[in-house]
């Protein structure tokens, strides 16, 4: 029960405290911090990557209580379901929620965000706001809000299967690293969900809140993902898998995209490098 206690204490942190330390971010973020934020997303992706690679896969294939290693078609398929279930959450967000509007030309504006307002999409929030005032604002938060919170869902999972890769050692780095790093991400995703709503009339204050809380499913998907490892070697395998595949898209399907596209230099890629050497004496030490 007391290892319970702690995985959703530090996933909370991870979860709620990241969507809304990203939130007051939102609130007071100056639009000149695109290169701030390439970096960040940058070296972010660069120990999720060192994690995937050094840990979460590999022990995917030696999970905790087998006798025998896991076939390696059992853990492709569990990298495959983790990196299409994100996809498939990240595309409905932005089906629903950054529709491509005429203001901007289609063949001009890439999928992927390559500025600050594309990040935490308030340039398609503010056009929308000159056409059809704030309430329509203030819904397009809500909505954001509603769709980040599931997408934390399988973030969470992440946490959880970490978490079950080592009963014994429950604090040990390299779950904390996990959870450290998803909170990393979902600063950028806190501030999609907080702009929208403040530019549509909620206060500063309550519109963090809400952001606070749309981080909340990320411990209900921990507490799922830690209980599917606990099942048995095949399951904490599959959910090991699943985890570094979730991860795999969140790094190449949206930070570094986004990192490099924000800030096209070499800087991104060097931090991408520190990224790696960090995630990999932190998983290793």
């Amino acid at each position: 029960m007391k290892a319970i206690w702690y995985i959703i204490i530090v996933t909370a942190i991870a979860g709620m405290a990241g969507t809304g330390l990203g939130g007051l971010v939102g609130a007071i973020l100056r639009k000149d911090s695109s290169k701030v934020v390439s970096l960040l997303l940058s070296f972010a992706a660069g120990v999720m990557l060192a994690v995937v690679c050094f840990d979460l896969l590999p022990a995917s294939f030696n999970p905790e209580g087998s006798e025998t290693p896991v076939s390696i078609w059992l853990v492709a398929l569990g990298c495959v379901a983790g990196f299409g279930v994100v996809y498939l959450l990240n595309w409905l967000i932005d089906k629903n929620t950054n529709p491509e509007l005429s203001h901007i030309e289609q063949d001009e504006h890439p999928a992927t965000a390559d500025a600050l307002d594309e990040l935490i999409h308030s340039d398609h929030f503010y056009e929308h706001r000159s056409r059809n005032g704030n309430q329509q604002l203030f819904l397009a938060g809500i909505v954001m809000a509603f769709a980040i919170a599931l997408h934390n869902m399988p973030e969470g999972m992440v946490i959880g299967a970490s978490f079950a890769n080592d009963v014994t050692n429950i604090s040990g780095n390299s779950a904390l690293l996990v959870a450290v790093i998803i909170g990393l991400h979902n600063i950028p995703e806190g501030m999609a969900v907080s702009v929208p709503l403040i530019s549509g009339g909620m206060s500063k204050t309550m519109a963090v809140m809400v952001t606070a809380l749309s981080g909340l499913p990320t411990i209900l998907g921990a507490l799922v993902g830690y209980s599917l490892g606990l099942i048995g070697p095949i399951w904490l395998s599959l959910s090991l898998s699943f985890a570094g595949g979730a991860m795999l898209y969140v790094v190449f399907g949206e930070l570094m995209p986004e990192a490099f596209l924000m800030l096209r230099s070499k800087a991104p890629a060097v931090m991408t490098l520190i990224g790696v050497l960090v995630g990999l004496f932190l998983v290793y030490m």
